[in-house]
């Protein structure tokens, strides 16, 4: 009789329960929760802390800075001790900065907070991808990301509602006591839900010569940094729309909030059924062309968000077009390219994503401050980043990434699987 743990069989099997998906979707959903139920509030932040509008701002900035290092170091730790119990670690950790946020006597603490916050957040994210890679491979490995981010969708969809809800009823910080029982169930979800998904033959002895050695391991893969750049370059034009479209359709479209809101869930709902059609096409239909299909209409959405900006004033149908479209590119590009990042380095899908994960939200808080450089009545940046984002992916995908063809050979995959989602 054997006596495998469940856990070993279920990794070896290549299954994802339901289960585990809902509590991955779950525990990725911290990003937009934590930022767009909080974003509502800036005003009333600095008001009473007596601070600069600048200063409220830097709160989000370090959050995604402590996102992008907690995915850098949660991942490859988790490579070392296993996934579960730092995953828990991780839940608890952001649970107690968010109590800290709802507690803050200062501007100075609520940044400090916030950064502990992502911190934990992108630890639990990143460990939580890693479960999914250790789990599902080829196909399946796509489709159940996919669906990750096609449900967990409805997140950026729900917050900035919910946020606003939340300040109309009560105050700025009951949205962080909300963010805390959520944690709270999160932590729940991690300890019960989830099982240890890598078994200690296949974690690494640890320490920063291992960690060292992996992290070259991944970049010294051409292919992998390919689909890194790819995915998160399509990211810049994800976070300058966050950052930009309230003023391009508020300011100078004249929409109302709440149709700004209408526009907002329907951009993401564009982007949640693009993911679940990658879904569906996963292991049909070769990955890198759904990638290509994205980016081809990402450079569109930015050709025709400059024209309008530079001969047509920016009219509203041009702007809710071209940012629908965006959107929808994003869908068909980030997780596929996450995916085929992990499919490259097999090995090491701890660090594999942490590293995906770092460069991803460090773009993100780069690039939200420069896209408002232009001000609030013109939309030629927004535009110019959006066109630089595409060109930028359909580099990784066609030049960094491309397939490694011996002179006068068709491309020889290295597996069935590969050739599937590759």
């Amino acid at each position: 009789m054997s006596t495998t743990p469940t856990t070993t069989r279920a990794a070896t099997a290549g299954t994802v329960p339901a289960a585990l998906v809902a509590t991955v979707i779950f525990l990725t959903a911290v990003a937009p929760l934590a930022t767009d139920m909080y974003v509502p509030a800036f005003p009333r932040v600095s008001e009473e802390f007596g601070t600069s509008a600048s200063s409220v701002q830097l709160t989000l900035t370090t959050f995604f800075a402590g996102m992008g290092l907690g995915q850098l170091v949660g991942g490859p730790f988790s490579d070392q001790r296993g996934r579960r119990l730092p995953l828990v670690a991780g839940t608890i950790l952001m649970t107690i900065a968010t109590v800290g946020c709802a507690l803050a006597p200062s501007i100075g603490f609520m940044m400090v907070a916030r950064f502990l916050q992502g911190f934990g957040g992108g630890w639990a994210m990143v460990i939580g991808r890693a479960v999914i890679v250790d789990l599902a491979h080829g196909p399946q490995l796509v489709r159940v990301l996919n669906v990750v981010m096609g449900i967990g969708g409805v997140a950026p969809i729900i917050s900035p509602l919910l946020g606003a809800v939340i300040l109309q009823l009560t105050g700025w910080r009951m949205t962080f006591w909300t963010l805390a029982a959520l944690g709270v169930l999160m932590t729940l979800c991690a300890l019960f839900v989830v099982p240890e998904s890598l078994p200690p033959g296949k974690r690494h002895a640890g320490g920063l010569r291992e960690f060292g050695h992996a992290a070259r391991t991944v970049l010294a893969n051409r292919r992998f940094v390919g689909y890194v750049l790819v995915a998160s370059s399509a990211f810049i034009a994800l976070f300058a729309y966050v950052a930009t479209s309230a003023f391009i359709l508020q300011n100078m479209n004249g929409l109302s909030p709440v149709a700004y809101s209408i526009v907002f869930a329907a951009n993401a709902g564009g982007m949640t059924i693009a993911a679940l059609v990658s879904a569906r096409l996963a292991g049909r239909v070769p990955t890198r062309r759904v990638i290509l299909v994205g980016q081809a209409i990402a450079l569109a959405a930015g050709i025709l968000m400059l024209a309008g900006a530079l001969w047509w004033g920016t009219p509203l149908l041009v702007a809710m077009g071209s940012f629908f479209a965006l959107m929808v590119a994003q869908g068909l590009i980030n997780t596929n390219g996450g995916a085929l990042a992990s499919a490259e380095v097999p090995a090491h899908p701890g660090t594999s994503s942490a590293v995906l994960g770092l460069v991803q939200w460090t773009t993100a808080g780069i690039i939200a401050p420069i896209a408002g450089l232009g001000g609030t009545d013109t939309a030629v940046p927004m535009a110019a980043i959006m066109i630089v984002g595409a060109l930028l992916s359909l580099f990784g995908l066609l030049m960094v990434a491309r397939p490694s063809t011996p002179a006068g050979r068709s491309p020889a995959p290295r597996d069935s699987k590969q050739a599937e989602i590759g």
